[in-house]
């Protein structure tokens, strides 16, 4: 998929800009939203965004090696967890590639099919008919929202989900705090600054900061992140993220990518993706329950196995071979996807860690 072009508003664009003209200003997180979200222009609501011919690639999609070790984890920590009748769910589920293959292999337990109810978190029609089509032995059942997922122990798996959650960005001055928002300029949408503000949240959050600092909130990850948490904490399960970003930290990380390339944020509403990094630490926080991590993507890989795997896939030799070897790469090496992308699990307090997060055997290891 080609770049949209910049010099050609999108239709959403011109929504955009008619919504500022009526109402001021707009946050960067409602433009996050309507960019993502827009029922009839968003990004994620019209097309398929991933693969050579999207606009860009997940872990699933490089190799079957990243659902292998996500099916063989999810194996483990439902053995630990007693073999409960359970909700088995994904957050952002993508093509449905991750599941399938992780399926692939936690389906070779004894058991598992028959206690997990597999549900799909959802918004995109276009992507809930490609999860049909790999995931349809299973029955999925869709939902709109983590809250919409029925109570029950809870194993959850959210891939680069958190990330395209709208944030909020904030700019630290002397006297105070303003907030990021879009604006229109004689060349078309750019970024201004809200009026100057307070915010005790803001300062206990964040701390001192120097002048010219901006911080990002996520609000809507944070709330699924609390509902995640109550769940868990009420009926068991863990949670799965793993996403790009770090434990804390500040700055600007909002970013558009259109074409496998960077793009500007506000070149082309609507057509290309959005994303902002994580902050681990607010989601923990607001789950309210045990954080194990984050650990980097490639240290939890290896931690569950992945090169044994890899080494047995790449016995066939010729190109499948190189093909394993270079997925392998790509999903652990530190100049490539295993650093920047970080994994945590959420548990209730004083369990057990979960496997990649502390040396031991795993029950799905595929060597």
């Amino acid at each position: 998929m080609s770049p949209p072009d910049p010099g050609r508003p999108t239709p959403l664009a011109r929504l955009i800009r008619e919504r500022i003209a009526e109402a001021g200003p707009m946050p960067v997180a409602e433009y996050m939203a309507l960019c993502l979200g827009h029922p009839e222009h968003g990004y994620y609501i019209t097309r398929d965004p991933l693969g050579a011919k999207g606009d860009f690639v997940t872990a699933p999609e490089v190799s079957q090696l990243f659902g292998e070790m996500i099916g063989g984890w999810l194996a483990q920590v439902w053995i630990d967890a007693g073999r409960p009748q359970a909700i088995l769910a994904e957050a952002g589920p993508g093509r449905g590639t991750l599941m399938a293959d992780a399926l692939r292999v936690a389906g070779r337990l004894p058991g598992f099919r028959e206690a997990m109810a597999l549900k799909l978190v959802e918004t995109s029609p276009v992507l809930r008919s490609a999860q049909a089509a790999a995931l349809g032995d299973w029955a999925p059942h869709w939902v709109e929202r983590v809250a919409d997922l029925p109570e029950g122990p809870l194993f959850l798996v959210a891939n680069e989900f958190f990330d395209a959650l709208p944030v909020r960005q904030f700019l630290r001055l002397a006297q105070g705090w303003q907030e990021r928002v879009v604006v229109v300029g004689p060349e078309g949408l750019r970024f201004g600054y809200g009026p100057v503000m307070t915010s005790a949240a803001l300062e206990t959050r964040f701390g001192a900061l120097p002048e010219g600092a901006l911080v990002e909130v996520n609000p809507d990850g944070e709330a699924v992140a609390a509902e995640i948490g109550r769940r868990i904490a009420s009926f068991g399960g863990v949670a799965l993220i793993i996403d790009y970003g770090e434990w804390d930290g500040t700055g600007d990380t909002l970013q558009a990518v259109a074409g496998h390339r960077f793009a500007d944020p506000l070149a082309a509403p609507g057509q290309a993706d959005l994303t902002a990094h994580v902050r681990f630490r607010a989601l923990a926080e607001a789950s309210g329950l045990q954080p194990w991590g984050p650990v980097t993507q490639g240290v939890f890989l290896e931690r569950l196995g992945i090169t044994a795997r890899a080494r047995v896939l790449a016995r066939t030799g010729g190109p499948a071979a190189a093909g394993v070897a270079a997925g392998h790469r790509r999903l652990t090496h530190p100049a490539e996807m295993g650093q920047v992308f970080k994994v945590m699990a959420l548990t209730k307090p004083g369990a057990p860690a979960p496997p990649g997060f502390a040396s031991g055997p795993m029950a799905g290891s595929m060597e």
